[in-house]
């Protein structure tokens, strides 16, 4: 029997954060070096790990999540092996050297403690939707893994004057640096932006890069919320 299983077994830890397969995110837990992770994100763990939901640091700026579109954090902490998921979303692992990501809340899958975050509205789209769409920028030195319904694609903006448009329910992520505007669309909105009262999309320029996942159903977000 444990022939055939043996596949499945996980690699020796060679870094903080790292895939287990493409749907199962792998964090080599320390004392001291804590983490935040979407509340009901965990799988298994190995060791001692404690964890914390809606930790005070958190419920501080959380608060700023005025919308709803806020993802409930916990804080884990302690040695050993952790695993996190998210209905079998794709994980995507990123390490943050001095940098920052803008991510969507509802993308946001955990993320070093120490890094520097906050909840921020993206400027210039509050027209085209209604109280406009909150993000959450992480910055620093440290670990960020994100979830995409789908393997995701990343595009580079290329810091021309070229912009990329993304409709807004397919955007997982994007360099904060970058310049961003809404567009109506013209077309039925049957065909584009459904997840929108009215159908637009986000326009992206500048130097940076834009994460954008394959589903762009808002109803999967509004189950994942729930």
């Amino acid at each position: 029997m444990n022939q055939p299983l043996s596949g499945f077994a996980p690699a020796p830890v060679t870094t903080r954060m790292e895939n287990h397969g493409n749907h199962m995110l792998k964090v080599a837990m320390q004392t001291g070096n804590d983490l935040l992770a979407r509340v009901g994100s965990m799988v298994a763990y190995e060791g001692f790990v404690q964890y914390e939901p809606n930790p005070p640091a958190v419920r501080q700026i959380a608060r700023d999540w005025v919308t709803g579109e806020g993802a409930p954090l916990m804080k884990c902490s302690g040695d050993g092996l952790l695993y996190l998921a998210d209905y079998g979303a794709n994980v995507v692992v990123i390490n943050l050297n001095g940098d920052a990501i803008s991510v969507n809340a509802t993308n946001l899958l955990a993320f070093d403690a120490h890094l520097t975050w906050g909840v921020e509205r993206v400027k210039g789209l509050a027209k085209f939707a209604g109280q406009g769409l909150w993000n959450t920028k992480i910055s620093g030195q440290g670990w960020v893994a994100l979830t995409s319904r789908g393997k995701p694609i990343v595009v580079d903006c290329g810091g021309g004057e070229d912009e990329t448009y993304v409709d807004p329910d397919a955007l997982v992520a994007w360099s904060p640096n970058l310049k961003v505007k809404g567009k109506r669309s013209f077309k039925a909105q049957s065909l584009i932006g459904r997840g929108s009262g009215e159908a637009y999309q986000m326009a992206f320029s500048g130097q940076g890069i834009v994460v954008v996942q394959p589903s762009e159903d808002s109803t999967d977000r509004l189950r994942i919320r729930g």
